[in-house]
């Protein structure tokens, strides 16, 4: 394990070839499922197994994210010891879509996300077979994670969250986006539109992102979308946008009821989500006594959004630090 870990630091200097090579194979291993969500959406998600593994890891991603995206990821926390599970969100990935414009990034409800997760919860970690159960949780896949953990306050023996989406960064001052959100609720056919400033998936140059500084992790990315089209999505709804302001605005009113050990790791870089909303996040659960790791968020100084894309030094020290968290539990 400590050789691998050290791999971490200097993998960018020869990505293509670990990619085409380790990464392939163990990609080649995965177990790819399908159950029936809210309203009956297939929802995919993957599985990593080995049976010398007794403890488990739930990869909750982000907005527009796919487990496609994710293999490396699953790779080095498979060989820490984990069995790792990635969802593919509804509206997103390889899982169903609820609107006619399959780009569009959508949801009915964000409750249905959790009602989602905690389905595949239920279906593959309340084994007995595992010793020990994480979550890992990255955007709004920390926004979902965190309603399961406040309905379900033990299901986990600890969590990791990046760059969770406890608030969201607007392209309008909050007085003025509130109060068109609210309008565009009230017509229906304008609230499953794309929201301003948004539209259908168009691939960025890599200069001009706000995610990453790892050319390589980028670029690989970017490609997976490119060769399947029907991975794509782009822009968030007017409705998406509301659900995901209510689903920060819950999380925040019932840290309270959070019993299950945290770090929150915040990029310093963010242009996606709002780092105050997490910073408040980590205040309210240190005034319930149960503070996250630190007391407060573990800032990542340099990174953009995706922590565990970030290139080679910034990734490895976040990644060192959620291993050593859950390693802390067994």
């Amino acid at each position: 394990m400590t050789n691998h870990k050290q791999a971490w630091l200097e993998r960018e200097k020869t990505f293509a070839a670990f990619v085409t090579g380790q990464l392939l194979d163990f990609w080649q291993r995965r177990e790819e499922k399908c159950f029936s969500g809210v309203g009956g959406v297939p929802i995919h998600y993957v599985h990593f197994i080995s049976a010398e593994h007794q403890r488990v890891i739930l990869l909750c991603p982000g907005r527009n994210e796919t487990y496609v995206k994710y293999p490396e990821l699953a790779y080095d926390l498979f060989h820490c010891g984990y069995d790792v599970i990635i969802i593919d969100h509804r509206g997103q990935g390889r899982s169903g879509r609820m609107l006619d414009d399959k780009q569009r990034g959508h949801v009915d409800s964000f409750s249905d996300y959790v009602d989602d997760l905690e389905a595949l919860w239920q279906l593959e970690m309340t084994s007995l077979r595992y010793r020990r159960r994480f979550m890992l949780a990255h955007s709004m896949g920390g926004a979902i994670a965190t309603l399961l953990m406040i309905r379900h306050p033990f299901a986990f023996d600890a969590a990791a969250l990046s760059a969770p989406m406890f608030g969201i960064f607007l392209p309008l001052p909050r007085w003025l986006a509130i109060p068109i959100l609210t309008w565009a609720e009230k017509h229906p056919l304008l609230s499953q539109t794309y929201a301003l400033g948004t539209g259908r998936w168009r691939p960025r140059p890599f200069r001009f992102n706000d995610l990453t500084h790892s050319r390589e992790r980028y670029r690989r990315s970017l490609r997976f979308y490119c060769d399947d089209p029907a991975l794509r999505i782009g822009g968030p709804t007017h409705h998406w946008v509301r659900e995901g302001i209510r689903a920060g605005e819950e999380v925040l009113g019932n840290v309270s009821a959070i019993k299950t050990p945290l770090l929150l790791l915040q990029a310093e870089g963010d242009k996606v989500v709002d780092n105050k909303a997490q910073d408040r996040f980590c205040q309210l659960l240190d005034e319930t006594g149960n503070p996250c790791l630190g007391g407060v968020p573990r800032v990542i100084y340099g990174a953009r959004h995706e922590i565990l894309f970030e290139s080679d030094v910034m990734r490895t020290e976040a990644l060192n630090t959620v291993i050593t968290f859950f390693d802390q539990f067994d």
